[in-house]
C-alpha cells in the first residue's frame, strides 16, 4: 500500500487491524458474561460491536437487559479469557508487513480502546512491541472511540500534528475518531486477510 508523501506519522489501532484478536474476546466475553453476569449475549450480538471499548460494551448491555453489572468482575475475566488464549493469536499479515515496513522510517504509534495488559501481551504475542513508539490505550483517555481523544494523545507522544498523521482501523467507531481528529485514516477491513466471525 501506498503511504502519502506528505503522511509524518502512522498510528494504528491494534484489535482487528493489527492483531485478529476478535475471536478471543468473543470466547472470553461470553464466558466472563455468563460467569460472572449471568447472562447469555450471542456472538452476532458481540460481534456487531467490534470497536466498542469494555465499558461501552457494558453500558450497553445494561441498558438492554435492564440490569447492573458487576464491572469489575467481568473486565478481569475477560481480561484473564484473552491473555490464556493469546498463543494462539494471529497477526494481519498485510497491516503487519506495512508496519515493519515503515519502523524507523516514520514515528509509530498504536491506539487502542482494549486495556494496556492485553494490548502490549497481544502486539508481544506476534513480535510487534518492540516497533512502535508510543502505546496509547483506553486507560489512558477520558472518552473512548469515537470521540478523537485517543488518536489526539498518540499524534502528541509522537510529536506529530494530527493532520499528518494516518490512521490503520477496523472498524466505524475508530475510523470515526480519527477523523474527528482531523487525520487521514485507512479501512482495513477490506484488505484484511482474516474474516468476520462466522
Amino acid at each position: 500500500m501506498q503511504v502519502p508523501a506528505d503522511t509524518q506519522a502512522l498510528i494504528f489501532d491494534c484489535d482487528g487491524t493489527l492483531v485478529d484478536s476478535l475471536p478471543l474476546y468473543l470466547q472470553s466475553w461470553l464466558e466472563a458474561l455468563k460467569a460472572k453476569g449471568g447472562l447469555d449475549v450471542s456472538p452476532e450480538w458481540f460481534f456487531s460491536r467490534r470497536g466498542y471499548s469494555e465499558g461501552m460494551v457494558l453500558s450497553a448491555l445494561e441498558k438492554e437487559r435492564g440490569v447492573a453489572l458487576d464491572r469489575a468482575a467481568i473486565m478481569t475475566a475477560t481480561r484473564e479469557g484473552v491473555r490464556s488464549r493469546l498463543p494462539t493469536v494471529k497477526g494481519n499479515v498485510p497491516v503487519v508487513a506495512l508496519a515493519r515496513e515503515w519502523a524507523g522510517c516514520v514515528p509509530m504509534a498504536v491506539a487502542s480502546s482494549g486495556s494496556r495488559e492485553v494490548v502490549e501481551a497481544s502486539l508481544a504475542a506476534i513480535g510487534l512491541l518492540d516497533i512502535f513508539d508510543a502505546i496509547v490505550t483506553i486507560e489512558d483517555v477520558t472518552r473512548p472511540k469515537p470521540a478523537p481523544d485517543i488518536y489526539l494523545l498518540a499524534a502528541a507522544r509522537l510529536g506529530v500534528q494530527p493532520a499528518a498523521c494516518l490512521v490503520f482501523e477496523d472498524s466505524a467507531e475508530g475510523l470515526e475518531a480519527a477523523h474527528a481528529a482531523g487525520m487521514s485514516a485507512k479501512d482495513v477491513r477490506s484488505w484484511s486477510d482474516f474474516q468476520a466471525i462466522a
